[in-house]
């Protein structure tokens, strides 16, 4: 049965998110390779409320790569797949234009716009992520964004976000990038700042809030909440010594602990139960968000409309009449002060 990215709890109810499976590489250091980069060629499909996405696109940006690689922004709310079978039950990332009706949560709730920042999928003119994937022959899923596709060989280069990540870093420098000299991965940081990641960042604060919102056991929940803020008192102490996680330089780890920090106050400490304390009782990471959102190119990828919208209408699990909290987390246009560290 096709699924989605929180479809998947453990024996105990933990969370485990299922793995990418789509692990294709663009390199312009093999010749021979199925997939080179080119301008034009790729597309990305891409959720601005999901934070792997979003990153995505900020690295677009950040690399000056959006007139070489198109992309695609699906509605927030998750909607029906296969609205023409009953007997389909999947909802998840679809696509529709600015000024279409708006759309209805899976129990049939609320009213949530089609807002400008839609952008339907030009490339294969699909409906839905899930089309995407099935285009491809996966008919299983989970249907995820961020998705690269190759419009060249009508086929799904990567689905894993920090692979994608680096493409995007490294190979198009040559001639394609508009800031070829641009790095979210300097090579005298790297061993750290992927032992920080595996050891701490990820699992416990970017996955870990999943892990807390999707438990579905008290002791599930119990020790995700706990590593969580645990992780979160040393990200604290480490920002007041420094203005980023690897010191002076903005890397991708800064990248995706900031995509969790910007909607753990809006969404996450409601939605996920994550509620022992807010980013604004953190004043260096509060600092270090509005930091990081006064980067231009990571600005533009950021709508608190889209971020609420998706995770309050598309569970009903937990929200069942997709009402959306009114606030919308500290003010992030407050100047952080934290260039001068």
């Amino acid at each position: 049965m096709p699924s989605t990215a929180v479809d998947h709890t453990d024996t105990k109810g933990a969370f485990a998110r299922k793995a990418s499976k789509h692990r294709h590489f663009i390199s312009k250091d093999d010749p021979e390779g199925t997939y080179l980069p080119e301008a034009g060629r790729y597309h990305l499909h891409i959720a601005l409320a999901c934070p792997w996405a979003c990153g995505i696109l900020s690295m677009l940006y950040l690399k000056g790569l959006e007139d070489v690689i198109s992309y695609s922004i699906v509605h927030p709310t998750w909607g029906k797949t296969k609205p023409d079978d009953a007997l389909d039950p999947h909802y998840g990332w679809v696509y529709r234009q600015p000024g279409d009706e708006p759309m209805i949560n899976p129990l049939g709730h609320g009213s949530f716009e089609c807002d400008d920042l839609l952008k339907p999928d030009s490339v294969t003119n699909a409906k839905s992520v899930r089309e995407v994937y099935e285009l491809c022959g996966d008919d299983v899923g989970p249907y995820t964004t961020p998705l690269l596709y190759d419009k060249k060989t009508n086929s799904i280069v990567n689905n894993e976000s920090t692979e994608i990540m680096k493409m995007l870093n490294f190979e198009f420098n040559d001639g394609l990038a508009k800031k070829p000299d641009f790095t979210l991965f300097p090579v005298d940081q790297g061993g750290k700042l992927q032992d920080l990641n595996d050891s701490m960042i990820y699992p416990k604060i970017n996955n870990g809030v999943y892990r807390c919102g999707f438990a579905k056991s008290q002791l599930a929940y119990d020790k995700a909440v706990t590593e969580l803020f645990d992780s979160l008192e040393i990200v604290e102490e480490m920002l007041g010594k420094q203005r980023y996680l690897g010191g002076n330089t903005f890397t991708w780890l800064d990248l995706r602990l900031f995509m969790t920090m910007v909607r753990f106050d809006p969404v996450y400490v409601t939605y996920f139960k994550t509620n022992k304390k807010r980013i604004t009782d953190y004043p260096n990471l509060l600092g270090f968000v509005r930091d990081v959102y006064s980067n231009e190119d990571v600005k533009k990828t950021i709508s608190m409309d889209h971020i609420k919208t998706h995770y309050f209408t598309s569970h009903p699990v937990f929200n069942t009449f997709g009402i959306i909290p009114a606030y919308d987390g500290p003010d992030l246009e407050v100047p952080s002060g934290r260039e001068n560290m």
